[in-house]
């Protein structure tokens, strides 16, 4: 029992800093004198990963993320942390090359459960097309696992977060809720297909929803994770854009709308609300689905910004793959940049 209390406690993204105390954090780092062209993306546009060019044809694209179980068991556990870890790749129109895994791990704890946590998430990168190279572990109070990941990308195909258009539609590739489905789990209140849709959702690398997308223009992407729906979608409009949401084509996990009323809610969630609500308008939203899009993700889907006429042929194609998408809003060009959820 007091393994199983120490495994799983407020994990996943939802162990995330908040988005306000990271910019003041980040905003007070000393800036280069000079800056090196080679770096195509950094961290000053809060984008996914960092890409850096090496050659006309090649650009390096990094990124590492790791936090603590979101669930009890450890090999499902190493499977949603290395697809979250993965993401990153993905949502800058990356492949996958090489891994470190990042592991922190009480030293009075079983290590067959450490070993199950790498090989869950040795397996998907594997299935990413991956080769897990190495990492490095210490010693720790609770349980931590996650990767460091290198890709490539052309550097003329980067998907920035920060490149929408004008009349672009938005498409999110996996449905919300996992934050408030894993807390009503954790309280014993989550029905078993609520959990596994949940599961399947966080153990399903957006590969596959990056490699249909990509055939169509792309202008801005970011994959949904801590920061939730509406935290990730204010940092694609960063230059003068708003955006109208449909709340009805909001796609979402099985009974999350019932259980954010009866208030499973994530204190990440609020620290969400508290972040981005003043940049949010909503006309007449139920506050379930309020919170749901402030909800942070493990693992969340893409939200894409293309062409009305590409998301619709590229959601027809996720769907038929059994992806849960959407096309859930659009992007308008305004003076005073605001979020509208109806």
């Amino acid at each position: 029992m007091q393994e199983e209390i120490l495994f799983c406690n407020s994990g996943g993204c939802t162990a995330k800093l908040g988005a306000g105390v990271l910019e003041r954090i980040l905003s007070k780092l000393p800036k280069p004198e000079q800056k090196d062209e080679n770096l195509l993306i950094g961290y000053e546009s809060a984008d996914d990963a960092a890409v850096y060019q090496i050659t006309e044809e090649i650009a390096i694209v990094q990124t590492l993320d790791f936090f603590p179980p979101m669930v009890d068991d450890p090999y499902l556990f190493g499977q949603i942390a290395a697809t979250n870890a993965l993401s990153d790749i993905y949502a800058m129109g990356g492949e996958v090359k090489t891994a470190l895994n990042i592991v922190c791990f009480p030293e009075n704890m079983d290590l067959h459960i450490l070993g199950k946590i790498l090989q869950g998430g040795s397996e998907k990168v594997m299935e990413a097309g991956g080769i897990l190279v190495g990492g490095h572990s210490i010693a720790d109070d609770g349980i931590k696992y996650g990767l460091s990941v290198m890709g490539t990308v052309h550097p003329a195909h980067i998907f920035a977060n920060d490149g929408v258009q004008d009349k672009d539609a938005l498409l999110l590739t996996k449905p919300l809720g996992v934050g408030i489905v894993c807390m009503a789990n954790r309280m014993q209140a989550a029905s078993t297909k609520s959990m596994q849709q949940a599961i399947q959702s966080m153990t399903t690398l957006n590969q596959y929803a990056m490699e249909i997308i990509k055939q169509y223009r792309v202008h801005g992407c970011t994959d949904i994770t801590g920061f939730g729906f509406l935290g990730h979608l204010k940092e694609m409009l960063a230059h003068g854009y708003a955006a109208e949401i449909d709340s009805m084509q909001i796609p979402y996990i099985q009974n999350s709308l019932q259980y954010a009323d009866a208030f499973y809610l994530t204190s990440a969630a609020q620290r969400n609300r508290n972040h981005v609500g003043d940049f949010v308008v909503f006309d007449h939203v139920p506050f379930a689905m309020q919170e749901l899009l402030f909800d942070p993700q493990t693992s969340g889907g893409l939200l894409v910004s293309m062409p009305l006429e590409d998301a619709k042929k590229a959601m027809k194609e996720l769907q038929q793959i059994g992806l849960h998408c959407g096309i859930v809003g659009r992007v308008v060009k305004k003076e005073t940049p605001y979020i509208l959820v109806r």
